[in-house]
């Protein structure tokens, strides 16, 4: 059996292999992002099953098979709540919540192993899939981030994160209760991927979480300057170009 992860998150990713193929599969490659994806699926023969993460990076992964003609059976891996992705099992759609548990991901495969002849095409699971996000069953944004540490994998949500900076070309979260987290991602990635209403990319160094500021004040040449709750290294300032788009965001 043929299987390819698709995945942003290197972590997540080398986990979710690692979970394959201690059930006694091989995992043919793992893609990154839209633009990776599409660039191989044209150039290989579509794979049996495709372990999708609906974000990536650089959008969402349903673009890519506007793009490409794919028929492969499919098992989302997402941050949906359950509930409202109950109704997708019933229809021979499977995904796994992050952090994916062992005994669900051998479930997962079986259920295809035993009904691959009956999985919907997969252009059919990919346009079911949109008409229930498009009728407002969100969020397309980030509930939680992975964190490799060392061996481990740490799951950190997106609501205990106080910011996100740049420091050194690198890319870090800090959390609420004064924790450092190196993640492999650019802060551009980082934009694109929290929502919008929640998170904002004050300056080239930093997004700050609403929840987490704590005072605003007028700086020099016409700029805010904010203190955090948590974030007690410095005082952030808010970028001229930036500023009236940031009294918008707050209201």
């Amino acid at each position: 059996m043929r299987i390819i992860i698709i995945e942003d998150e290197k972590p997540a990713s080398r986990l979710l292999e690692r979970k394959i193929e201690k059930l006694g599969f091989t995992v043919e490659i793992k893609l990154g992002s839209v633009e990776e994806s599409i660039a191989w699926l044209s150039q290989h023969p579509a794979p049996d099953l495709i372990f999708l993460d609906i974000q990536l990076s650089d959008g969402l992964s349903f673009e890519i098979f506007e793009q490409v003609d794919v028929r492969s059976a499919i098992i989302f891996t997402t941050a949906y709540d359950e509930y409202a992705l109950r109704a997708f099992k019933l229809n021979s759609i499977d995904y796994l919540l992050k952090p994916i548990q062992d005994k669900e991901l051998q479930f997962a495969i079986q259920k295809y192993v035993d009904h691959k002849n009956s999985f919907f095409e997969f252009s059919d699971q990919i346009n079911m899939f949109k008409k229930f996000i498009d009728s407002g069953n969100r969020p397309l944004y980030k509930e939680r981030f992975s964190i490799k540490i060392g061996q481990q994998i740490k799951i950190v949500l997106t609501v205990d994160i106080a910011c996100f900076y740049s420091e050194n070309k690198a890319t870090y979260i800090k959390t609420k209760d004064q924790r450092n987290y190196l993640i492999e991602l650019s802060l551009d990635q980082v934009e694109a991927l929290v929502a919008p209403d929640q998170f904002f990319r004050i300056s080239r160094q930093f997004i700050v979480a609403l929840s987490d500021i704590k005072d605003i004040s007028v700086y020099s040449n016409s700029r805010l300057q904010l203190c955090l709750n948590n974030y007690k290294e410095e005082d952030l300032i808010v970028s001229r170009e930036r500023v009236t788009e940031f009294k918008n965001w707050i209201g």
